[in-house]
């Protein structure tokens, strides 16, 4: 009559699967998947064995894209909010760091504890004196990252990876009015690439940058210029690691971006932020009306905003090295501008870069 009742639980009550343990499960598969993939295509570099291009179809891109990427990267999004017990943030942040290869040893808070959610974790801060900026050249890498592709633009083709191109005219829009940008009229061509060279005797330049989600994920103006529009484009969340750049032609094209057009001291210069699955939110700092990965927003449409009104006869000024804006994961930033004929890169396809490192100058 003394001995103690022992409860017991039915088998499935005790090994029921909990959508928290599900996401964790496939989350950490997904990675060690992708490290992998990662791994072996730095290998094939490695060693100077160029990768073969195999573009995707037009059905299996159809099918890729009626994947619900836009819904996920919003249930993402939410997730990532969600405040983590103190006990659990660092097993999950640390395996994150190993994925990914994330140096904390830049973080302005190494402390992982400090962190309340993945989102906080993935906008981190660094020191001040991890990123200085350079001083000489003319135009910086607005972020970490890895050069995908650099070079004139040709025929109205950009490269998004070698051998891969999509549209100029598609990727930023049609030519933004004149009456908008407060450098001289573009002499009349016959090409949309002609249009945006607004001095004779310059060329158009490119320049592809793709952030890995264990890179920084701020971005910073690239030189001094002028803010003068946004046009925002809703679109699809593909992913936009390299191996998809080089299997989807014109992935750019497709997936969800902010373009940010303004002029620089010779001529026009744009930065665009392309999203990408999980990657949702895109933020501008001085543009608070910007709202990315909204349902209310459809597909193959556009939206436009200028910031040179009765008010602001110039737009917005950005100094070289200013904090410009932020993705929530990894991503890519595209440069398209125009230059003098003997503007230079001090670049290599395929290299790392850091935030502040020049990319080229005169």
């Amino acid at each position: 009559t003394d001995r103690k009742k022992l409860h017991t639980a039915p088998v499935g009550q005790v090994f029921r699967l909990r959508p928290f343990h599900v996401l964790v499960a496939t989350g950490g598969g997904y990675a060690g998947y992708r490290k992998y993939e990662d791994y072996k295509l730095e290998q094939l570099e490695k060693r100077g064995i160029e990768v073969p291009v195999k573009l995707a179809s037009e059905w299996e891109v159809a099918l890729y894209k009626s994947v619900p990427t836009r819904l996920l990267s919003r249930a993402w999004g939410r997730l990532n909010q969600v405040e983590l017990p103190t006990w659990l943030r660092k097993p999950v942040y640390s395996l994150y760091i190993w994925t990914f290869g994330v140096n904390m040893k830049e973080a302005a808070v190494e402390d992982l504890h400090h962190y309340r959610n993945l989102s906080e974790f993935f906008r981190r801060k660094l020191k001040p004196q991890a990123r200085p900026v350079c001083c000489v050249h003319s135009v910086i890498s607005p972020s970490d990252g890895k050069i995908l592709n650099f070079g004139q633009v040709k025929n109205c083709e950009v490269e998004q990876v070698k051998g891969v191109t999509y549209s100029l005219e598609s990727f930023l829009g049609p030519r933004i009015s004149t009456e908008e940008m407060h450098f001289s009229q573009a002499p009349p061509g016959n090409s949309f690439q002609q249009q945006l060279v607004t001095k004779e005797g310059n060329e158009l330049y490119h320049c592809v940058i793709y952030l890995a989600p264990g890179d920084y994920h701020c971005f910073h103006s690239p030189t001094d210029w002028t803010v003068s529009h946004r046009r925002h484009f809703p679109g699809s969340l593909m992913s936009v690691n390299p191996g998809v750049a080089r299997w989807i032609k014109e992935l750019f094209c497709h997936n969800e971006r902010v373009v940010l057009t303004g002029d620089w001291k010779h001529g026009f210069f744009s930065l665009t932020a392309v999203g990408a699955t999980n990657v949702g939110s895109i933020r501008i700092y001085f543009d608070q009306d910007l709202h990315t990965n909204s349902p209310s927003y459809s597909k193959g449409s556009y939206n436009d905003f200028s910031f040179i009104s009765n008010n602001n006869k110039e737009g917005i000024p950005m100094r070289k090295g200013e904090h410009l804006g932020e993705f929530n994961l990894g991503s890519t930033i595209v440069l398209i501008f125009e230059a003098p004929k003997d503007f230079r890169f001090n670049l290599k396809a395929g290299q790392k870069i850091r935030f502040g490192e020049a990319l080229g100058s005169l």
